[in-house]
């Protein structure tokens, strides 16, 4: 499973850069006006630390204005994945950049009807929200089990399920053991994945008893 950050804080994409474990960064329109920036030096930025996908959100809503928005962001950096909103004008625009080749992240997701246009439309990534249906009392990991049991049945299908809206770390187990492609993690929840308390206590355990040995490795 490839691991995405959801954030447009650019100390965090570094922090977590540095790991090795980032594969790319989904950003949208609520994350850029929490970051206080301009989109345009935002996404440059994140491009030049992340070598993988960048999502950068149409903010457009109609067909010709989200092509020319496009047009903007594509020329940021050949790694920059446009996205857009799962509606007629977006699913157009999608249609339309991904026969230019460019890569499109199809957002906003919450049926597996709407998947299976998203895919029909040439989307890289389709993004359905499994903690916003949660939220409704709606069923958001069986969403992602209906599409990549859909996806499956059809080889031609070039589409990786994108798991995104994950509240905690059992939304990440539960979308990998179902077999999403993608999962973009909020900082915090990647940071949740790191601790367990057997490890605190082992480690704890390790360092009192070297200690003891009075060594020196250097």
């Amino acid at each position: 499973m490839k691991f995405f950050v959801d954030t447009a804080e650019i100390n965090e994409i570094r922090e977590l850069a540095a790991t090795g474990l980032l594969d790319g960064v989904t950003t949208n329109p609520s994350l850029i006006a929490k970051s206080g920036r301009r989109i345009l030096d935002v996404i440059a930025e994140i491009c030049e630390v992340v070598s993988g996908p960048v999502s950068a959100e149409v903010a457009a809503t109609e067909h010709g204005q989200m092509m020319k928005e496009a047009a903007v962001l594509r020329k940021i950096a050949p790694n920059v994945a446009i996205k857009v909103p799962l509606t007629v004008d977006g699913l157009k625009t999608c249609h339309a950049l991904a026969q230019e080749g460019v890569m499109v992240n199809v957002t906003l997701c919450f049926s597996a009807a709407q998947a299976l246009l998203a895919a029909k439309a040439g989307a890289a990534f389709i993004s359905p929200f499994i903690g916003r249906l949660d939220d409704i009392g709606q069923d958001g990991m069986g969403l992602i089990a209906d599409i990549v049991q859909i996806y499956a049945n059809y080889p031609n299908i070039k589409t990786e399920v994108l798991a995104a809206s994950i509240r905690h770390p059992i939304h990440l187990i539960e979308a990998a053991k179902m077999g999403a492609d993608v999962a973009t993690i909020p900082p915090g929840v990647i940071k949740q994945l790191y601790n367990h308390p057997l490890t605190d206590k082992g480690l704890a355990g390790f360092l009192k008893d070297w200690a003891g040995t009075g060594q020196s490795i250097v």
